[in-house]
C-alpha cells in the first residue's frame, strides 16, 4: 500500500505539500496519481508523474497551482499545492500505477487510505 502524509487546515492562498510513500515495495517502478473527493462529489484525479518523473499530467483546476514530483530514492511522490481555494477542500488520495499516467482508477493498482486538505479561512 501508499501511505500518504501532509495534509491538515491551510487558509485561501495558502500551500501544503502532501507526501505518498511506499512501504516494502519500489515505487520507482510505477506512476503516481493524486485523487481526490470533495463532499458530496465523486473521485477526480488531481495529477500524476510517470516514472523517472519524465511525463506529468494536471487537472485544469489546478494546473499551474499544482505540482507533482518524486523522489524515488526515498521511494515517495508529492503534490506541491498553492494558491489553495475553498474548492480544493477535499480528501486527497494517492496511488500507484503500472502503466503509463491516466485518470482511469482502474489503472491504478494501489490506493492510500487517503488525507484531508481543508482549505479555510
Amino acid at each position: 500500500e501508499v501511505v500518504e502524509s501532509g495534509g491538515g487546515l491551510v487558509h485561501p492562498g495558502g500551500s501544503v505539500r502532501l507526501i505518498c510513500r511506499a512501504s516494502g515495495w519500489p515505487l520507482a517502478y510505477y506512476s503516481i496519481g493524486w485523487f481526490r473527493q470533495a463532499p458530496g462529489k465523486e473521485r477526480e484525479g488531481v495529477s500524476c508523474i510517470n516514472t523517472r518523473g519524465a511525463t506529468t499530467m494536471y487537472a485544469d483546476s489546478v494546473k499551474g497551482r499544482f505540482t507533482a514530483s518524486r523522489k524515488d530514492v526515498d521511494n515517495t511522490g508529492s503534490l506541491q499545492m498553492s494558491s489553495l481555494k475553498p474548492e480544493d477542500t477535499a480528501v486527497y488520495y494517492c496511488a500507484a500505477s503500472e502503466v503509463e499516467c491516466s485518470w482511469l482508477e482502474q489503472d491504478f493498482v494501489s490506493w492510500g487510505q487517503g488525507i484531508q486538505v481543508t482549505v479555510s479561512s
